[in-house]
């Protein structure tokens, strides 16, 4: 990336030896979002460490004052992998929170479902009903537990 020419999903950072550059910009990873003819929009979407962050921060400047910054990897995907599982746990235990909510949020259609997905189940070892209608209950119950759950 040169200064005359920035494109979007470039990435910079202020140089750290350099106190003016760094004045005008938070610590951190910035990706060009906006090229103008005169200045160029920056977000931050990585701290001082280079670590991806969500803050929303939106920054100016001109297209003389880039040729100052440094350039800099994205700092999409490069977390250590102990953080990765974490987050995806966390993840996992959000949505069954959500869910168990959702199907807290109607109880009585909530116990119909789970009924019919037990009566699909194990209605073979006490109905004399045709297996296939015991299929059909059993999907039609777990539809409902699914769209109760996720709709509430």
């Amino acid at each position: 990336m040169t200064p005359s020419d920035p494109a979007v999903y470039d990435h910079v950072r202020p140089p750290a030896a350099d106190a003016d550059a760094a004045a005008a910009l938070s610590p951190g990873v910035y990706r060009v979002v906006g090229v103008g003819d005169e200045t160029v929009a920056l977000l931050r979407v990585g701290d001082a460490d280079g670590y991806r962050v969500n803050t929303g921060e939106v920054v100016r400047v001109d297209r003389d004052a880039l040729g100052a910054l440094d350039p800099a990897d994205n700092p999409d995907g490069n977390r250590p992998l102990g953080e990765k599982v974490r987050r995806f746990a966390e993840s996992v235990v959000w949505n069954l929170r959500a869910f168990v909510a959702g199907l807290l949020a109607r109880p009585a259609l909530a116990v119909v479902a789970l009924a019919l997905v037990v009566v699909g189940h194990q209605g073979h070892r006490v109905l004399t009903v045709p297996e296939s209608w015991l299929t059909a209950v059993y999907f039609l119950g777990v539809l409902g537990v699914v769209f109760l759950g996720a709709r509430g």
